[in-house]
């Protein structure tokens, strides 16, 4: 099964909660026993797991991604203006693969799956894809 989510992003930078909506896809499939990846198809967006607890985490984890690719660095050469994105895209990564066993994604307790906006606000999608075995 593959599932093609569609999402509105709301700022240049902004990380979206997505766990639920994986989870949803999960319990729908009644796969037991096998693997979920999540897949972003954008160059200026990503996919990752981290902490889903405390909203700080994801502000600092932004500002970290921001001090690592600032918007405004005259060594640019992309003529979009958008290199940052494609940096930060690249260093978050396009997908995340979870086990999913007894029908549940293995997460640890305060992890979150994480949709990563860098070049917003855009309509963006992302697809899931549930493996048995």
């Amino acid at each position: 099964m593959l599932e093609k989510i569609v999402v509105h992003t709301t700022g240049k930078s902004v990380w979206m909660d997505i766990t639920d909506q994986v989870r949803q896809l999960v319990e729908r499939s009644q796969v037991k026993e096998g693997m979920v990846v999540v897949y972003c198809p954008h160059t200026t967006a990503g996919i990752t797991i981290n902490e889903g607890a405390d909203p700080d985490v994801v502000f600092d984890l932004l500002y970290g991604l921001e001090k690592i690719s600032p918007w405004k660095d005259p060594a640019y050469r992309h003529g979009e203006g958008n290199t940052a994105a494609h940096m930060k895209a690249t260093l978050v990564g396009t997908s995340q693969t979870i086990p999913v066993t007894f029908g549940k994604m293995v997460l640890g307790m305060w992890q979150s799956i994480y949709f990563c906006e860098f070049d917003g606000p855009r309509r963006r999608n992302f697809f899931v894809k549930i493996l048995e075995g």
